[in-house]
């Protein structure tokens, strides 16, 4: 990230604890999974938690919400995913956007729009009728939104970011299109949002996080914390 500016050792901490926490996630689904673990040669879909693990893990969709009314679940399936290789794409995915997120919002900033687009996906997902859908990749296209917005925005590095997440727009349709199962009411809802959310919040080039951005942001992690507590909990229970 050489055109940005470095993100913080705070921010650097924040993101380390976001990707052991996603990963300490799937490795519970494989744990409840037990013996339903999904073994195969696709890499796709090898080492796959079962769907009932996923469930009760906090699995999103028409299912969850009407059947068992876990409106929590916008919430939760973010953090959830449906095989190795699934957690593995969107944590580098992540990795790539949010760091230019930060560096451009903020921290606080990033972490709204990252909680906040991952809920606008699910529910856009529900309302479309999709089953059960899981994965962090709803509110990554957040983070792609927001920087589509910046790109636009005619911001001092706003070329280079617009030039940036180009590509990764082609790259989501050609993925949208090519693969099945892909979520793509998820995928349209948290890019979206993530241009509305930019717009509403700002950058540091027009407007310096504050004490709202703050408050919001402390907000939004404590819910989620909340909220992944109770889903493990309840899931642990339920198996055991």
């Amino acid at each position: 990230m050489t055109t940005y500016e470095k993100p913080t050792c705070t921010a650097c901490c924040h993101y380390k604890k976001h990707y052991n926490n996603e990963y300490l996630f799937f490795c519970l689904t494989l744990l409840l999974s037990g013996k339903s673990i999904h073994f195969s040669l696709n890499p796709l879909t090898a080492l796959s938690p079962s769907t009932n693990a996923l469930v009760f893990m906090g699995a999103s969709g028409t299912v969850p919400i009407n059947q068992y009314h876990q409106w929590w679940s916008l919430i939760t399936a973010n953090w959830l995913h449906g095989s190795l290789m699934h957690i593995i794409f969107n944590m580098i995915a992540l990795s790539q956007t949010g760091y230019m997120i930060i560096a451009i919002f903020g921290i606080h900033r990033m972490i709204i729009i990252y909680t906040l687009t991952g809920v606008a996906g699910f529910y856009l997902s529900y309302l479309a009728g999709v089953p059960i859908t899981i994965g962090a990749s709803a509110s990554i296209c957040g983070l792609i939104g927001a920087a589509f917005y910046y790109g636009r925005s005619g911001g001092k590095f706003s070329k280079a970011v617009f030039n940036t997440i180009s590509g990764w727009i082609i790259s989501l349709v050609i993925f949208g299109i090519a693969i099945q199962n892909i979520n793509n009411w998820g995928h349209g809802g948290g890019f979206v949002s993530g241009i509305i959310l930019a717009w509403l919040l700002g950058y540091h080039e027009s407007k310096p996080e504050n004490i709202i951005h703050k408050t919001l942001s402390s907000t939004c992690f404590a819910v989620t914390l909340s909220i992944l507590g109770w889903a493990i909990i309840s899931a642990i229970l339920t198996f055991f």
